[in-house]
């Protein structure tokens, strides 16, 4: 095992270090790089996988067929970083931070040679990891998490070759409703195992109800309430059927949609900070609190809520790839900050559109909010337009204040990106009597005269109003 320290080049040179070649990362990196040249600045990135800079967020889209080219999915190629002078150094997994010695020692996945190499300022970018279980059956043949895109090949190969056309999904947030999509799209018989009371956690109850429905209306067997206790396997090792307290569910390829946790191992071990969420704490430039010269972003990050005030872990794309322009501008000798979020999202399955932003009812509980939760139905276009779709949406607001806190839509063409009014809305502080006054776009193939994020904030101003 080689566990020689890697020296500078040229003395006068600053060496960044960065782990991880997705989102943050190389965002941070790229961004970095076009502060400082060469001659200023060296980028010296790690990636353990086989890819860089790719969308995790594409991969159910490729599974189930939207998406034909696994390359379609990656914005950026290791051969391109490099030829932006970015060391990047893919199958590296980077094992340890000594934060005294400002350096990591790195080990190659392939062969296990080891080295050490110096920072002067390091980008923590370690992503999430799912959430496994530690159950009997679990790590079977025909069993798969869909985090990378070696795990996208891999679950598209089990289902090229599976005898059968029978899928279980355990979990039923974004990564599990989205997977069983691309599996309906597969020609599977799908069943979706879910712990919660409704699919979609990051939903109210009464929110998810209408998803669950919808699903059960493409065809889905929607098993809530019910934890997953073990996975059977066959003679042959492969998985044949996911197990409950109640029933069996028999399957030839379980899919994994469980959620993640911040990947902050490395960060723990070295002593950084970290929240109550596991997720490592910086301060509003995206730098580890407490270190002047190492920053985090991405996944492995707690952030703001704006609304509630309270730290959160949301990983998102989104996020990350602004916390990566915020790190390698500071990095740079720029100046950025990352200011927070409101918790914006949103997905599909099939041809329900979901999303949310904000607080739900029990997020405002926690904090200790009072509020009202008005419900409306509406349509995506004037109700006589051809193609108008039913929508509903759910928005809070604070007692006496009036301060918008949360808005949830579920709905079918045209719901979906609506949530971005109220995004705007919830970071800009507005009650919801002034969003009532915001002058929306209209024409009848796009909304009803009044849009329905208005007629709820209509409702919801009234019910203010009245306590």
């Amino acid at each position: 095992m080689s566990m020689s320290r890697v020296n500078r080049v040229d003395a006068g040179v600053e060496r960044l270090v960065v782990i991880g070649g997705d989102a943050a990362g190389m965002s941070a990196a790229s961004q970095a790089r076009r502060m400082k040249g060469p001659d200023e600045l060296e980028i010296v990135a790690f990636e353990r996988g086989h890819f860089s800079s790719f969308s995790a967020c594409g991969i159910p889209y490729w599974v189930g067929g939207d998406v034909t080219e696994r390359d379609r999915l990656i914005a950026r190629t290791p051969e391109e970083h490099r030829a932006r002078d970015i060391d990047l150094r893919m199958r590296t997994e980077v094992v340890e931070i000594d934060v005294a010695g400002r350096r990591v020692r790195a080990r190659d996945v392939d062969s296990g040679a080891e080295s050490w190499t110096s920072y002067d300022k390091l980008v923590i970018a370690t992503g999430a990891r799912p959430i496994r279980p530690d159950l009997p059956g679990m790590d079977a043949d025909g069993v798969h998490g869909v985090q990378t895109l070696d795990d996208g090949q891999a679950l598209i190969d089990t289902l090229a070759r599976a005898r059968g056309r029978r899928a279980v999904v355990v979990g039923a947030g974004y990564i599990g409703v989205e997977m069983a999509e691309a599996l309906i799209n597969r020609g599977y018989e799908v069943t979706v195992v879910n712990r919660g009371s409704e699919p979609m956690s990051t939903l109210d109850p009464d929110m998810g109800r209408l998803v669950h429905e919808a699903m059960e209306g493409l065809g889905i067997t929607m098993v809530d309430d019910s934890a997953v206790t073990k996975l059977l396997t066959g003679e042959d090792g492969r998985v044949r059927a996911v197990a409950t307290e109640d029933a069996e569910y028999p399957a030839d390829v379980v899919v994994l949609g469980i959620g993640v946790h911040p990947e902050t191992t490395l960060a723990k071990a070295a002593g950084l900070p970290l929240g109550t969420h596991g997720g490592l704490l910086t301060d509003l430039s995206m730098r580890v609190r407490g270190h002047e010269d190492i920053w985090a972003g991405g996944d492995c990050v707690e952030v703001l809520d704006l609304v509630s005030g309270q730290q959160r872990h949301i990983p998102l794309g989104t996020h990350a790839n602004k916390h990566g322009q915020v790190i390698g501008t500071n990095v740079g000798g720029g100046y950025a900050t990352f200011p927070g979020v409101v918790g914006t999202a949103v997905s599909k399955v099939c041809d329900l559109e979901i999303a949310r932003t904000g607080l739900r009812e029990k997020d405002a509980r926690r904090a200790g909010l009072q509020f009202e939760a008005v419900t409306i139905q509406s349509t995506s276009r004037a109700g006589y337009y051809p193609g108008a779709s039913p929508m509903t949406v759910k928005m809070l607001a604070e007692r006496r204040t009036g301060r918008l806190l949360g808005v949830q839509i579920v709905g079918r063409e045209g719901a979906g990106k609506r949530v971005d009014i109220a995004a705007v809305a919830l970071t800009a502080g507005m009650t919801v009597e002034q969003m009532t006054a915001l002058d929306l776009g209209y024409a009848p193939p796009f909304s009803p005269v009044w849009d329905p994020v208005l007629v709820a904030a209509r409702k919801a101003s009234a019910k203010v109003r009245a306590m």
